[in-house]
């Protein structure tokens, strides 16, 4: 599937990408077997230890996997958005999640039985291949992830997760606020005040009680670190 515009790469059509370059009796057979649920802010999916015995194809809203320390402490591993599956390590073979996978915005999934999914990739090879690019895309972006949590300036990290969030919006105001923004990032409110402050400044976005509005696209991908556009889609070509 051709990479969405460079400029604009705000998914707005309310179907999951990943369903959509599957072949089309494969695509049919998950539906098939799919249901159709909401997704709530806030309401987390599962906990780190449990089962994942379901898995979730977003159509809209993002899904967030957090990775928690003893002490307290969060950092966001990675985002799914209707690019793709949450869950999806657990589509070949029975898996116990590792971190937490919480909504961080309001949409809807399609919401499969995992062990449904592994009996459907069983018999389809075309299904399995799909998930398996897909899985790999994931496992790339949690590398470049590692680094650039260690390598990498707070404003250039912010603009890269801002820009993350807003390819999966369905607009350009976003509900986030500085604490939660924080924890993601695995950094300081105060850090991410100050690195707002430097985006707003740069005229890539504004922010005020909780909602991020991002105003120029140009701009952002220009404060963002080189992940941004390391970090593919995980989407198979056509």
């Amino acid at each position: 599937m051709p990479d969405p515009d460079p400029s604009r790469r705000v998914m707005t059509t309310n179907t999951n990408l990943l369903l959509e370059v599957m072949p089309d009796d494969d695509r049919a057979a998950l539906i098939k077997s799919a249901t159709r649920i909401k997704l709530k802010l806030g309401d987390d999916i599962i906990a780190p230890g449990q089962m994942i015995e379901v898995v979730h194809f977003p159509l809209s809203g993002i899904i967030s996997t957090v990775n928690e320390m003893a002490d307290g402490r969060s950092v966001e591993a990675f985002m799914v958005g209707r690019e793709g599956v949450a869950g999806v390590e657990a589509t070949t073979i029975p898996m116990r999640s590792g971190s937490r996978q919480t909504i961080q915005l309001d949409g809807e999934a399609l919401r499969i039985d995992a062990a449904r999914v592994r009996a459907l990739t069983a018999e389809r090879p075309g299904l399995r291949t799909v998930l398996a690019v897909y899985h790999a895309g994931v496992q790339r972006e949690l590398e470049q992830t590692a680094a650039c949590h260690a390598l990498h300036q707070s404003e250039r990290r912010l603009a890269k997760w801002l820009l993350r969030c807003h390819d999966r919006a369905d607009s350009d105001l976003i509900k986030l606020t500085q604490e939660y923004m924080a924890a993601m990032l695995g950094s300081q409110r105060t850090t991410v005040n100050e690195a707002a402050q430097l985006l707003q400044a740069q005229g890539a976005v504004s922010y005020s009680r909780g909602k991020v509005r991002v105003l120029s696209r140009e701009a952002l991908e220009a404060a963002a670190c080189e992940c941004y556009r390391k970090v593919s889609d995980h989407l198979p070509p056509d």
